[in-house]
């Protein structure tokens, strides 16, 4: 049973820097690209960054460049995103999904929610 679990999410001050994890199960961590989406309220979902198996290259979205980091730690069979200099704008549910190449993202985590406020 594949299983995506995001934590992390908090309430962070405009400046502030967070990192948010994906433990992942029931699957070879290590044979898939995995991402990063996020859905602000009342708005649709944005990509944010996406990260290949064996933990290079990364993308991200033009939203995030320079600011967030992505890595993965495959022995641990988890993925992070490091948010630095975070704005109000950032303020959204944040999902890790699995790619599967040929379907695209194909499992998602429930999200963590990160809020920017001062």
């Amino acid at each position: 049973q594949v299983t995506l679990m995001e934590s992390g999410g908090d309430l962070v001050q405009p400046g502030g820097s967070l990192r948010l994890s994906c433990a992942a199960s029931g699957f070879t961590f290590s044979s898939y690209w995995m991402h990063w989406v996020r859905q602000a309220p009342g708005k649709g979902l944005e990509w944010v960054s996406a990260i290949t198996p064996n933990g290079g290259p990364t993308f991200f979205a033009d939203s995030v460049k320079g600011r967030f980091t992505i890595s993965r730690d495959n022995d641990k069979n988890t993925l992070y995103l490091q948010m630095n200099t975070v704005n109000s704008e950032d303020t959204a549910h944040y999902y890790c999904a699995r790619d599967n190449t040929k379907n695209g993202m194909d499992y998602w985590g429930k999200g963590t929610l990160v809020t920017v406020s001062s």
